[in-house]
């Protein structure tokens, strides 16, 4: 009987015991902590994450915990995994893919694709390549009414949740939701007045971006090129030299670089660029959307450097105020 009973009490141990270790036993993380996993990963993959990560100090117990799971493959993504999880729900969110997104950041001024795809690589699981192939697939593009040109318009600035592994091409059709978003029935109003399309208008807003870093004058520069558009003038707007040229540090743009043969040289072709010179910022094509009324069809940098600029009606007006700087710049000896 004695025996009976101690039996009893080593099996009831024993699946107490058992329990404890498929159902309580917690991971070695005492934090919350990020984890990566690649698509498609392999047994292997998902271990050596889980390693690198420092979320399991050794295999042995995680692969004890699958072996006792009906759970055998894993999906890749981005994990927030919660501190003191246990081994079986850690399992369990690895097997689901119950992934967190990620928070993609498009910051400061992207003028080409190559940058593009380089900044939206270092935050998702998407290599350069990949993503520099499809801002160029023309196709896949007219989908989104976009073309190879313009398609850097996708990705306006600003930061977005998106999941780490997210295919490329859903990306892009992700960022159009959010593209569209922008684009507002009162922000459509605007732009009907305005007589440019959605593409034109933040091609334009690109521009002026480029010529100012005062916020507060936008709408006056925004207001001078639509002038121009409308009287049939070209442009002439220096920062698409600089595109043109790809030389984004030049702080005087010469004759020659004017007579550089570009479409993007606006002082040899009318109209707009085929494409944005960089991402506008929202508030850039918002300054292109609510433009100044106003007959000034000339700006120039002031001469104090102040980073605002004088505008004007006639030529005559233009041609001293670019005497007054061009002589500013010589004084400071700024030749290119």
């Amino acid at each position: 009987m004695t025996v009976y009973i101690v039996t009893i009490y080593i099996i009831i141990f024993s699946v107490f015991a058992g329990y404890r270790i498929f159902f309580l036993e917690t991971i070695d993380a005492n934090e919350k902590t990020g984890l990566y996993i690649p698509s498609n990963p392999s047994l292997d993959q998902v271990v050596d994450s889980l390693l690198s990560a420092k979320i399991i100090k050794s295999p042995e117990k995680f692969l004890k915990h699958i072996s006792l799971s009906k759970y055998s493959s894993f999906k890749g993504g981005y994990y927030a995994v919660p501190k003191n999880i246990t081994y079986r729900n850690l399992v369990k969110m690895l097997c689901f893919g119950q992934q967190s997104p990620v928070n993609i950041v498009i910051s400061g001024t992207v003028r080409t694709k190559n940058r593009l795809a380089g900044i939206l690589a270092k935050q998702i699981e998407a290599d350069s390549v990949s993503l520099l192939n499809a801002l160029n697939d023309s196709l896949f593009l007219k989908e989104l009414d976009f073309t190879p040109n313009n398609s850097i318009l996708l990705f306006m600035p600003n930061t977005y949740n998106v999941y780490w592994n997210r295919e490329v091409k859903q990306l892009f059709k992700d960022m159009k939701k959010e593209y569209d978003k922008y684009w507002t029935s009162d922000r459509c109003d605007k732009l009907k007045l305005s007589g440019l399309t959605k593409v034109e208008a933040m091609i334009l807003a690109s521009i002026i971006m480029e010529e100012s870093s005062k916020y507060d004058e936008l709408p006056g520069i925004a207001g001078v090129y639509i002038n121009r558009l409308h009287k049939g003038m070209p442009l002439q707007a220096d920062p698409t030299v600089k595109y043109a040229v790809n030389d984004f540090s030049l702080r005087r743009v010469l004759i020659a670089h004017t007579k550089f043969d570009s479409p993007y040289n606006t002082y040899i072709y009318k109209g707009l660029p085929p494409g944005p010179i960089c991402i506008p910022e929202r508030r850039a094509v918002d300054a292109v959307l609510n433009y100044e009324k106003h007959d000034y069809l000339y700006f120039c940098a002031k001469d104090d450097f102040s980073g605002y600029h004088v505008f004007a009606k006639t030529l005559q007006q233009h041609n001293q105020n670019a005497s007054a700087y061009r002589n500013a710049l010589n004084r400071r000896k700024i030749f290119q």
